[in-house]
């Protein structure tokens, strides 16, 4: 089970999500056992320093159903249902920095804590949406800005937003009215990597880092 969800365990979403991944063997057969597209911001003071990433993540839609199946028939139905798991995927995501990582240059930047945060569904599907804050600002013309976001355990995958193999315009953008260039650079992992995530099933815990090699760079360089 993906860290995200680790504490959301309840038997009803046990059984609804066995009979999905019934339904799609290939999804069975080797890690991820699901997606997430996201989309990211970087947020920018009036003195061109980065603050904070703004993120919102969808989740697929098998997964998108198992919890809005779920959550309806809690307490409070499903609006008060989705404010919970808001704070439980909060809560998952701390000890692993919000699955991001973040560098400048060389150096490797300390993130602070998420307080701002929703969770919503949309079109059907379920959509974490948080604000990530820098530990502290960082001037964005110094160097160029690197970023990854990925489950350690490759259970989901997390990949940008697109249409085909373009990731959307609104996929990594910039505020603050700062000219600067964006782009997504697609994943390489090392066959052997692809061999491991391949020989896990639905049951296994792959290694923590596994996820890593699967993750999408979203870098920004600004003048």
């Amino acid at each position: 089970m993906s860290l995200l969800f680790r504490r959301f365990r309840s038997g009803a979403r046990r059984t609804a999500l066995a009979g999905l991944l019934a339904l799609l063997p290939a999804l069975a057969l080797a890690h991820p056992h699901g997606w997430i597209d996201i989309r990211v911001r970087l947020v920018v003071d009036e003195e061109g320093r980065l603050e904070a990433l703004h993120q919102a993540w969808r989740m697929d839609p098998f997964y998108s159903l198992v919890l809005i199946e779920e959550l309806s028939q809690t307490e409070g139905g499903l609006e008060a249902g989705l404010d919970r798991l808001g704070g439980e995927i909060r809560g998952n995501l701390k000890p692993f920095d919000y699955f991001t990582e973040l560098r400048m240059g060389d150096d490797a930047l300390r993130l602070g804590d998420v307080t701002e945060y929703t969770v919503m569904e949309r079109d059907g599907r379920v959509e974490f949406v948080f604000l990530l804050p820098l530990a502290e600002p960082r001037t964005l013309s110094e160097q160029t800005l690197q970023y990854q976001v990925f489950d350690p355990t490759y259970y989901l995958e997390v990949v940008h937003a697109a249409e085909g193999d373009a990731p959307d315009d609104d996929a990594l953008t910039v505020g603050g009215g700062l000219n600067c260039t964006t782009r997504v650079l697609p994943a390489d992992p090392d066959p052997e990597r692809v061999m491991e995530a391949s020989m896990l099933d639905v049951q296994d815990q792959a290694e923590p880092g596994l996820g890593r090699h699967f993750a999408e760079t979203g870098v920004v360089e600004c003048e």
